[in-house]
């Protein structure tokens, strides 16, 4: 392995070693794939929905029907599944920082996330389709919730619908600021995806808030970067007399469902983390202060 450079970030070319292992799957070379809208599998607006409805009623079909039935273990499928999550997160996040840093360093900041040439490649939208691909394999964390009979809350049922239906609309609407927010949230995933493997094989792990803590920040960096791109777009395009950067890349209709979708995402978890974690602050006081409160009257 060589020193690590600009080009080849983690010291050898990555993409070949991709190349071939794409090709020895599906029998074709990456340079041949072209996402075609309504060609490409899975990327029909109707198919999508209808698949993201399949898993609605599957998932609050499936936690009525668990009512009468005790609740499967699955460890050894869990700790599977989260494995091969993590090692995807992992494949696909050192591919898109490959492809990026280069860009990033040579082109600046603009071009990479509003320029075709620097967010629209066609290896990234390989990438893109495959990180919108993964989604469905997601959707699997809420089945084994069901079986298992733990809680479904709100934000984890909305995420991971909502999730799919945002990379499709970006795929679609070719939007090239979508590797900001998906490499980020590839970085959570690898995390993620690792603490849940582990404690899956009952290794007990301190830091789980954290994890929290470190998708709030990814929202906040996403959300800069979107309205950003969105702002610049509709300001050259309909008020050229404001102040912008000019024109970024992407549909109108895949700006706004991307803001609303990542916007809506930062205050849910910001919710969930001071439900989940700041409620219990308090009482941890509370059982601390009584201790040495009992501690006191007995010297005493």
């Amino acid at each position: 392995m060589s020193m690590p450079t600009l080009d080849r970030p983690f010291g050898l070319h990555l993409w070949p070693y991709f190349s071939s292992g794409f090709t020895a799957v599906t029998g074709k070379s990456p340079s041949d794939f072209q996402m075609i809208p309504g060609v490409t599998p899975m990327t029909t607006l109707q198919g999508t929905l209808v698949s993201l409805a399949s898993y609605y009623f599957v998932i609050l079909g499936g936690r009525q029907l668990m009512k009468g039935f005790p609740a499967f273990k699955l460890q050894t499928p869990f700790i599977i599944h989260n494995f091969i999550l993590t090692l995807i997160s992992g494949g696909l996040l050192v591919l898109f920082v490959e492809q990026m840093l280069p860009t990033l360093w040579k082109d600046g900041v603009f071009v990479a996330i509003c320029h075709a040439k620097g967010g629209w490649t066609d290896e990234l939208v390989l990438l893109y389709y495959l990180n919108y691909l993964t989604k469905y394999l997601e959707l699997l964390d809420t089945v084994f919730l069901v079986l298992k009979k733990k809680p479904l809350t709100f934000l984890h049922t909305y995420h991971h619908g909502a999730t799919a239906l945002l990379c499709y609309v970006e795929l679609v609407g070719q939007t090239s600021v979508s590797w900001v927010p998906i490499t980020l949230n590839l970085t959570v995933h690898v995390v993620m995806y690792w603490y849940y493997f582990q404690s899956a094989r009952g290794i007990r792990i301190w830091w789980k808030r954290y994890i929290t803590i470190l998708q709030i920040i990814q929202f906040v960096i996403d959300i800069g970067f979107i309205y950003f791109a969105s702002y610049t777009y509709f300001a050259s395009t309909y008020f050229p007399w404001a102040p912008n950067a000019g024109k970024c890349m992407g549909e109108e209709y895949a700006a706004g469902f991307g803001v609303f979708i990542i916007s809506s995402y930062l205050l849910l978890f910001i919710s969930f983390y001071l439900t989940t974690y700041n409620a219990r602050v308090p009482q941890q006081y509370q059982k601390i202060a009584r201790s040495l409160t009992s501690k006191k009257q007995k010297g005493l």
